[in-house]
């Protein structure tokens, strides 16, 4: 009978172990403490600095001593055992708490899934397998709708002290959560013959990456975009597809590098004040509208992924238009030189700008009317 209890004893301790992924040595320190807080309740006063439990750790038998003097009471049993249980399972969640921080802080940086979980006013809770994270709103993209149970990949961003201690931190919004994203999809970028030098973001709207790559042979805006744009499209499918992205080759001559952070739009020229950090760019009429973008915002983007402030100017008598020196202005044209949105450059707007004059007007339809009247009146 005895070898079972020293079984079953060593079974049950192996298994809460294992189940909350600490070390055995662990738990029977915090069951010794357990003991310990058990008898000072029973006898408050004492000096607990002065006694010491010893466990069996075969058996399970407990014992209180003083002075190396065992001194545990008949009746330490029943009630003992209860409080110490508590104890146990405090102590236990704790340290799980502790191993699971501590496997996450290991990881930040990275991108893992996560499920929402609930909502916490602003917050929004996420399951991260071993936890639950936090994505604050300063987190989140802004014209994303998140539900219950929605599954989504988000960027383990921090581990900091929050209100019920330590809070796993996760994010939306970060460019560590493109980057990762990039590393997931394109085997070249997680195996470094294609890094990613700068991420500029507008989340929920657009981003720029600029790639790069020191081997020959290896296309690195090719790499990343995919046999028939397959990679880009996975990335931007995590987006739900709200986010589009540009990615742009990153290369050591300024001039060109910066004319290419402007895609899509083409023909760009470029010139440098590098001691003002100003680019002045040149553009056809007809590509205006789309090197500044919706609102400024490539040219924004471009601004912020190169570190020059950029002057945009379309050849051929246009305006010079300006990218202000705060990114959250919006550079514009001036009213009666406005350039048409992006969507007028495309073939299509042209032809069906070109159908509607084709088409005939209200008042030549009425017209028409009327003279198929009077002709039914002769007749």
């Amino acid at each position: 009978m005895p070898a079972v209890q020293r079984s079953e004893f060593a079974l049950a301790l192996n298994q809460v172990a294992t189940e909350r992924g600490v070390d055995v040595s662990v738990v029977l320190d915090t069951v010794k403490n357990a003991i310990l807080a058990a008898y000072r309740k029973d006898h408050p006063g004492i000096e607990v600095e002065e006694y010491e439990a010893e466990l069996n750790p075969n058996s399970g038998e407990a014992k209180i001593l003083h002075n190396k003097e065992d001194v545990t009471p008949p009746g330490f049993g029943r009630i003992a055992a209860q409080t110490a249980k508590q104890v146990i399972l405090q102590k236990i969640r704790e340290k799980e708490k502790e191993a699971i921080l501590s496997d996450y802080k290991l990881r930040i940086g990275t991108v893992v899934n996560g499920m929402v979980l609930r909502f916490a006013g602003p917050n929004v809770i996420v399951d991260i397998g071993k936890t639950e994270a936090i994505m604050p709103p300063q987190e989140q993209i802004p014209n994303e709708k998140y539900r219950l149970n929605q599954r989504m990949a988000v960027h383990l961003l921090e581990i900091r002290e929050g209100l019920r201690g330590e809070e796993v931190i996760v994010s939306r919004a970060s460019n560590g959560l493109l980057e990762g994203l990039f590393k997931r999809e394109v085997p070249e970028v997680s195996q470094g013959s294609v890094q990613i030098k700068a991420i500029v973001r507008e989340p929920g709207n657009r981003s720029k990456v600029a790639v790069y790559s020191n081997q020959p042979g290896i296309d690195p805006v090719g790499s990343c975009v995919g046999q028939k744009g397959v990679r880009i499209q996975a990335v931007i499918q995590e987006f739900n597809g709200l986010e589009k992205i540009d990615i742009i080759q990153w290369i050591d001559d300024l001039q060109t590098y910066i004319a290419n952070s402007l895609s899509p739009a083409k023909n760009v020229r470029a010139v440098l004040n590098e001691e003002e950090k100003i680019a002045h760019v040149f553009v056809p009429a007809d590509q205006l509208s789309l090197t500044i973008g919706g609102g400024g915002q490539n040219v924004r983007l471009a601004s912020k992924l190169t570190g020059y402030r950029i002057e945009v100017e379309g050849e051929g008598g246009v305006e010079e238009v300006k990218e202000p020196e705060k990114p959250e202005e919006t550079p514009s044209a001036k009213p009666e030189e406005e350039a048409p949105k992006e969507e007028s450059t495309a073939p299509e707007a042209k032809e069906e700008a070109s159908a509607e004059k084709a088409a005939p007007t209200g008042s030549d339809m009425q017209k028409g009317e009327s003279n198929v009247t009077q002709e039914d009146g002769k007749e």
